[in-house]
């Protein structure tokens, strides 16, 4: 009795510490997040005040409802990947990350990663879009093990379609050039450009039937809207 007991008592403190895909991607988020606030220093300031710069661009992005533009961008591979072919196949997420040297891009690339098989599941594709060469894309699945198709996006232009593109302020970019990070050489061209941190779940006739973007790169799509969004999307389809 005394070992039923105990195995009951660990069952129910799994179960309450359990976390939905959402849930966990947001406490990682937010724990990373913690961890560069506790080291409040001039560069973090340039970098909040550049996100309050550009927080009314999301109200200027593709909504929920709209159409979805089509796309045809080069695979890691440089294979070219149409997004009408893609929407044959059942509805699309499509996830906007700014690059491979972006810690909490590559943390919800991970979560992404974790849920592609109910993703899969649902009848749905998973798209990954950054401005990155397909070089650096190569090396972003590479060091991420993704198994999910991953496009650039040159000069940000499909982006741009959408909205979705900001311009870095100088002082940013100085502080990126100090970390290392080299924007013109990961993305192959002289501009010192991003997208905004986008997220869409797309039906199969090209509708929008999710969307998020937003200005602060450190916050990103809630993982479980857009799985509920997909299984509503599939019962719809019968």
């Amino acid at each position: 009795m005394k070992h039923l007991l105990f195995f009951l008592a660990i069952l129910v403190s799994t179960l309450s510490v359990a976390m939905t895909p959402g849930e966990q991607l947001e406490k990682e988020l937010s724990e990373k997040a913690g961890q560069s606030g506790s080291k409040a220093t001039p560069q973090h300031e340039i970098m909040r005040k550049a996100i309050e710069a550009i927080s009314g661009l999301p109200k200027n992005t593709l909504k929920k409802g709209q159409k979805l533009p089509g796309f045809t961008l080069p695979n890691a591979v440089n294979k070219k990947v149409n997004s009408a072919d893609l929407l044959k196949k059942g509805p699309l997420v499509v996830t906007f990350y700014r690059g491979g040297w972006c810690p909490y891009c590559n943390i919800q690339l991970h979560a992404f990663q974790r849920v592609l098989p109910q993703i899969k599941g649902l009848g749905a594709t998973l798209v990954a879009i950054s401005p990155e060469t397909p070089d650096n894309s190569l090396s972003t699945a590479k060091k991420n093990n993704l198994e999910f198709i991953v496009l650039s996006d040159y000069d940000n232009r499909y982006a741009r379609k959408l909205g979705l593109v900001y311009e870095l302020p100088n002082d940013l970019q100085d502080v990126y050039k100090k970390f290392g990070i080299d924007l013109p050489k990961n993305n192959g061209l002289n501009k010192w450009e991003l997208p905004l941190s986008a997220t869409y779940v797309v039906a199969q006739n090209g509708s929008v039937e999710f969307a998020f973007a937003e200005a602060d790169y450190k916050k990103r799509a809630n993982l479980d809207e857009i799985l509920e969004t997909l299984a509503r999307l599939k019962k719809s389809a019968g």
